[in-house]
């Protein structure tokens, strides 16, 4: 990265309100932990959070960073279709802004997106029938889990998974997708993905 890229990316702070940069720690803070836990999939797993305000901005991991990379400061920040709404030298993996921009579009309650690829996740979502209630944990999340198919790398809403996948995000919290696990939300009291 350049010297003037650099220096724009520390003048973040500057220029954003102390809610989205408390937003933005707490979200570079989330991708360390899932970087930490092993539940990260290189750059083909993605977090996002709403930005506060009525704008419907989220933002979105930095294309080409690896989770323990990413930092308040180097977040990008995105409007529903997917336009940086922000300066910024990274770019924006467009898989990624298509899952999460149908979820936060359908979920206005959807401050925080998680898609995961978790040993566990996979291992669930590629059981023809899903999660079944063959533990008490289980049980917790059976009664909120709406189901996707997979119909491969997801970039485009309206076309490739649009529909589907925006009434799949409008079902309970979280969600799964048949051959991948797409968690949205928060998690009420449910046990975190656990690494496998």
């Amino acid at each position: 990265m350049n010297a003037s890229a650099e220096a724009a990316l520390a003048a973040v702070r500057d220029q954003v309100s102390e809610a989205e940069w408390q937003v933005r720690v707490d979200l570079a803070a989330a991708y360390r932990l899932v970087a930490h836990f092993g539940w990260d999939d290189l750059v083909f797993t993605h977090i996002s959070a709403r930005v506060p305000g009525g704008d419907h901005h989220f933002l979105v991991n930095p294309y080409g960073c690896l989770f323990e990379e990413i930092t308040a400061s180097n977040l990008v920040k995105v409007d529903l279709d997917g336009n940086k709404v922000m300066d910024s030298p990274w770019p924006v993996n467009p898989a990624g802004f298509t899952i999460h921009s149908a979820v936060h579009e359908a979920r206005a309650d959807a401050h925080c997106v998680l898609h995961l690829h978790t040993n566990a996740g996979i291992a669930v979502s590629i059981q023809r029938d899903g999660l079944q209630p063959l533990s008490q944990t289980s049980l917790f999340a059976l009664a909120s889990v709406g189901y996707h198919d997979y119909e491969g790398v997801a970039l485009d809403t309206k076309v490739h998974a649009g529909f589907d996948l925006a009434s799949t995000a409008r079902a309970p919290i979280p969600a799964a997708a048949r051959g991948r696990v797409v968690f949205a939300g928060t998690w009420r009291g449910l046990s975190y993905p656990q690494r496998g």
